[in-house]
């Protein structure tokens, strides 16, 4: 008898074909995994006895992470308290809010208005007030994923890493460029890279054990690599910038752009959409006319984070940006999409995986990978917890 050569299709078929190793995670590594996360969650957490600590939150956040944390207080004698609006989409401090936010040395919140709301702002800056944003820890359930172990020092030393590229002495060009077209360039100057720079994530500071520190849990958005911080949010500066940009996706769109939108840039607002598909149509009456601005410009740190995973605030794998634009007045279409969308309705996040950003002479990022994660004190940092080259770049699709 003949024996039959194998054909692609003969493996295909087979029950048995396998060249990688099986998916399923083992109870005992699961577990492993759990507690690591559990251990980054109370380094980022870092209640200490006598901390006024207050949630501020929404009736869609997961009350068990409520608990979890409420949990790790109470081991310290710390007996939080809650303030919960109607939404995450507060733009401003509620007036009814204002005595217990004022009280608080240590605040959890899902709000919008966390980052930038002048009363907030004051308090970390004057009191010393500590800030946790959970806008990706709405759900307990989160502490199962890769990102949640990902080792939070590991992620301030990759920050860190890519902070040392920017030029401090002489005035450049951030240039964005990418396969569709997308050419726009930021000036910066050494006092817009100061005041950027001068927010405790960009010293890699992602525990809330600093005075007046914000920081994110999970440790996966920001901080970003343009925002209003550059100007410390005085209103009346901008960014000398133009060009223009082409997203792969938007916050609210089901699938990523198959044709191509251009979203085009003067100064930091918004002053034409490029296209003639529906999208670029739905983006054109969200965008142009009224003043609708560049916000901040976002970069993930976790290489551990889902690459394509845009929702709910732009994926924040290492490399991809999202272009958070804000305007005057809010969309429908949004609304309709995504009423309960973690951001308000005068937002809009579109995002990047593949660009190329360069700050002067230096590639901050090469065709959507953060060229930090192959610094050496990354590598030596990365070491420590195993593979580097497994921590860094397996990518998680």
């Amino acid at each position: 008898m003949t024996y039959s050569s194998a054909t692609y299709e003969d493996i295909l078929a087979s029950k048995h074909a396998s060249a990688m190793p099986s998916t399923v995670v083992l109870p005992q590594t699961e577990t492993r995994h759990y507690f690591q996360a559990i251990d980054n969650m109370m380094k980022v957490f870092a209640i200490r006895p006598g901390d006024e600590v207050l949630f501020l939150t929404d009736p869609l956040l997961d009350r068990r992470v409520v608990d979890a944390l409420s949990g790790i207080a109470n081991s310290r004698g710390v007996f939080p308290r809650e303030f919960m609006a109607a939404s995450t989409q507060v733009t401003k401090c509620p007036d009814e809010a204002r005595a217990l936010i004022e009280k608080a040395t240590f605040v959890i919140s899902t709000w919008f208005a966390s980052v930038n709301d002048p009363l907030f702002v004051k308090l970390r800056k004057e009191n010393g007030q500590r800030w946790v944003k959970i806008t990706y820890f709405r759900n307990l359930d989160a502490l199962h994923t890769p990102q949640a172990r990902f080792p939070v020092d590991l992620v301030g030393e990759i920050i860190r890493a890519t902070a040392r590229m920017y030029p401090t002495d002489h005035d450049f060009n951030m240039t964005f460029s990418d396969p569709r077209g997308t050419d726009l360039t930021i000036k910066f100057t050494p006092d817009m890279v100061k005041n950027l720079h001068s927010d405790n994530r960009w010293r890699g500071q992602d525990k809330a054990d600093q005075p007046g520190c914000y920081v994110h849990f999970m440790p996966t958005h920001g901080p970003n690599i343009y925002a209003r911080t550059c100007f410390k949010r005085d209103p009346g500066k901008h960014a000398d910038m133009g060009g223009i940009v082409y997203p792969q996706w938007a916050i609210g769109f089901d699938k990523p752009f198959r044709d191509k939108v251009g979203i085009e840039y003067k100064d930091d607002l918004v002053v034409k959409v490029h296209g003639n598909s529906m999208e670029a149509e739905i983006l054109r009456d969200m965008l142009v006319g009224v003043n609708a601005r560049l916000h901040e410009l976002g970069c993930g740190f976790n290489p551990k984070y889902p690459r394509f995973k845009a929702y709910p605030a732009g994926s924040n794998a290492p490399g991809a940006l999202h272009f958070g634009t804000d305007s005057e007045r809010p969309s429908s279409f949004m609304n309709q999409r995504v009423p309960k969308w973690e951001e308000p309705h005068t937002h809009q996040d579109c995002v990047m995986f593949d660009a190329t950003v360069k700050v002067g002479n230096a590639t901050l990022i090469d065709k959507g990978f953060l060229t930090a994660l192959r610094d050496p004190k990354v590598r030596e940092e990365a070491s420590k917890y195993g593979d580097p080259v497994e921590l860094l770049e397996s990518v998680v699709d």
